[in-house]
């Protein structure tokens, strides 16, 4: 039994195809087969069940694969192990969507170049379902994502840090809008616990702010889809004056026009700060979504993962 062939039979369990496993490995199809049949010769049980272009691991196959995984992972422990006093230098391939790219990444991946400046990093960008879809096929090592609570036995999730997604505005556009609201008599009054801390909030009702002008992200977003259907929990619908997915352009329409937007604190949190943007306390709206970091179960954790994984989440601390 050889360490290749090992590696060939995992690849072909998780893409479920010896033609992609043949591609992502950078062998001929036909090698790939050889050694599959080689490995069931010696093992003397069929690993796989071929149905069509797709294959699928038989039970034996599936017990089997727990066996590979354990002794590709202390192959690579082992190798890893020789070499721990040296300076970081592999690799690291992360898949994020474009909101924690923009808002997260630049302070992360400052921190991350400082300390080990011969790690050549790529980043991804695209939906949580496409970086799962890519981390499934082995072609990212780490997905830094935000999304309702994600879960699979086939994955490690490393992070996650509960993130408000708010309502927000220019302060102007937000101090007409309260005005407009006390006059009518339609300001509500709650507690609000911030840190160790109640302290009151001032609150709009959702019919309030409908009939203004929205920027949003586009529909597959996933907080655009959370906002959507708590939209349709209360019988109303909104229709944005514009969709576009970069959140940077909304946050500058916010800025120099009338208008809301439903965005991910992280991503406004500095221009509260500054006071160019305000939260809108809107009444019986509280909507959460989670930043996750997950990297795939039968991934072997490298030191570069490990180090921005620990630079990600000390950056909740800055």
């Amino acid at each position: 039994m050889e360490f290749r062939q090992l590696q060939t039979f995992i690849q072909a369990a998780q893409l479920q195809s010896f033609s992609r496993a043949a591609v992502q490995l950078g062998y001929s199809q036909s090698a790939v087969t050889v050694q599959i049949r080689m490995l069931e010769k010696e093992l003397g049980t069929r690993l796989f069940d071929r149905m069509g272009k797709q294959v699928v691991l038989t039970p034996q196959g599936q017990k089997f694969l727990m066996h590979a995984n354990t002794i590709l992972y202390e192959v690579n422990r082992t190798r890893l192990s020789m070499h721990e006093d040296e300076e970081l230098k592999n690799p690291l391939h992360i898949g994020t969507i474009e909101s924690l790219c923009a808002a997260k990444f630049p302070a992360i991946v400052s921190r991350f170049r400082e300390h080990h400046p011969q790690v050549k990093l790529q980043i991804t960008v695209g939906t949580p379902e496409e970086l799962i879809r890519m981390m499934e096929h082995d072609q990212l090592d780490i997905i830094y994502i935000l999304d309702a609570p994600r879960w699979s036995e086939s994955w490690v999730k490393a992070m996650e840090v509960a993130e408000p997604v708010v309502f927000v505005a220019s302060p102007a556009f937000w101090a007409q809008k309260y005005a407009e609201c006390e006059k009518n008599g339609t300001v509500k009054w709650s507690t609000k616990t911030v840190g160790q801390e109640e302290i009151s909030v001032r609150q709009i009702t959702l019919d309030q702010i409908l009939q203004e002008p929205f920027f949003l992200t586009e529909k597959n977003a996933n907080y655009r889809q959370a906002l959507d259907q708590h939209l349709a929990s209360c019988h109303c619908c909104l229709s944005p004056v514009l969709e576009i997915s970069d959140t940077a352009f909304i946050i500058q329409m916010l800025e120099q026009s009338r208008g809301l937007s439903f965005l991910p604190l992280f991503a406004v949190q500095k221009q509260i700060w500054e006071g160019t943007l305000a939260a809108v306390e809107v009444d019986d709206v509280e909507i959460s979504m989670y930043r996750q970091i997950f990297y795939h179960k039968n991934k072997f954790r490298t030191r570069e993962m490990e180090q921005f994984i620990i630079f990600a989440s000390e950056e909740e601390n800055h």
